[in-house]
C-alpha cells in the first residue's frame, strides 16, 4: 500500500507560482496512476491534472495552460508546477494514486493565492 505526502503548498500572490511535490512510500509509483484534486472551502473536491502511467496527462479546463502535472519514478515523486495562479486556486491540494480497484489519497497542502 502506497503512502503519500504532500508539500509545498503557502501564500503567493496573483499571477505567482508554486511547485507541489508529493512522495510516495511503501510502493513504487511507476505501478499507478497519480493525480491531483483540490477542495476549495465549501465545495465539492475536484480533478486538477491527472498522469498515467505511460505520461498521459489530462487537466481541468480551469488549469490548462497554467499548470503542469509531471512525475519522477526514479525518486517516487508526482509534481504540480502552479504558475499564473488566481485567487479561486485557492485550496487544499491532495495528491491520490490509483491503481485496478484501490485509490490512495495523502493529507492535503493549502494553497492560499491572494489577490
Amino acid at each position: 500500500q502506497v503512502q503519500l505526502v504532500e508539500s509545498g503548498g503557502g501564500l503567493v500572490q496573483a499571477g505567482g507560482s508554486l511547485r507541489l511535490s508529493c512522495a510516495a512510500s511503501g510502493d513504487t509509483i511507476s505501478f499507478y496512476a497519480m493525480g491531483w484534486y483540490r477542495q476549495a472551502d465549501g465545495k465539492q473536491r475536484e480533478l486538477v491534472a491527472t498522469i498515467t502511467r505511460g505520461g498521459n496527462t489530462n487537466y481541468a479546463d480551469s488549469v490548462k495552460g497554467r499548470f503542469t502535472i509531471s512525475r519522477d519514478n526514479a525518486k517516487n515523486t508526482v509534481y504540480l508546477q502552479m504558475s499564473n495562479l488566481k485567487p479561486e486556486d485557492t485550496a487544499v491540494y491532495y495528491c491520490y494514486a490509483s491503481r485496478v480497484m484501490s485509490n490512495y489519497w495523502g493529507q492535503g497542502t493549502q494553497v492560499t493565492v491572494s489577490s
